[in-house]
């Protein structure tokens, strides 16, 4: 039987002679004394678990802690990656494209030396065609320019030709 506040407030004892029945009186507080000391056995053991599992939730908090501080650190980590991730992919960016504006403009640069290089080309062309054909019509006018020489020989070659014959 476990005896409560209210029993105890409640609790009459029969008269007796000279005063309360000693045997209900001693019966009661036995019960009394069960109870109080189960409820600090109870209470006791209460306390133990209260404070095992105050531990408990220690641990568990300083967990929760490290693992928020953990979480944050490598958030803050990927974040610096991406940032740098970023940075050196804007370089990378940056490089080839200066690589292929440098490679274009080595392209423009060539093309333009072998255009000038054509006209060149062309030009000195064109003053060998100029020459050549100086040239030949100097040679045609000395073709066809009479010269008394020529016709002097060419009358001896004829007249030596007859001679020869006519022998």
């Amino acid at each position: 039987m476990s005896v409560s506040k209210i029993d105890l407030l409640n609790k009459r004892f029969s008269k007796k002679m000279f005063g309360y029945s000693r045997l209900e009186v001693d019966q009661f507080l036995l019960e009394a004394a069960d109870t109080m000391g189960a409820m600090a056995d109870s209470q006791k053991e209460m306390r133990k678990k209260m404070k095992r599992l105050e531990a408990a939730v220690l641990e568990y908090r300083k967990r929760d802690e490290t693992l928020r501080d953990t979480l944050m650190s490598t958030q803050k980590m990927v974040d610096d990656l991406k940032v740098q991730a970023s940075r050196e992919a804007q370089l990378i960016l940056d490089e080839a494209r200066s690589k292929a504006e440098t490679t274009i403009q080595k392209g423009h640069n060539r093309l333009a030396q072998i255009h000038e290089e054509v006209e060149a080309v062309k030009r000195q062309r064109t003053q060998f065609e100029i020459q050549l054909k100086a040239l030949l019509d100097s040679h045609l006018k000395m073709l066809e320019h009479d010269d008394p020489d020529i016709e002097k020989m060419e009358e001896l070659e004829s007249k030596l030709t007859y001679l020869k014959k006519a022998e």
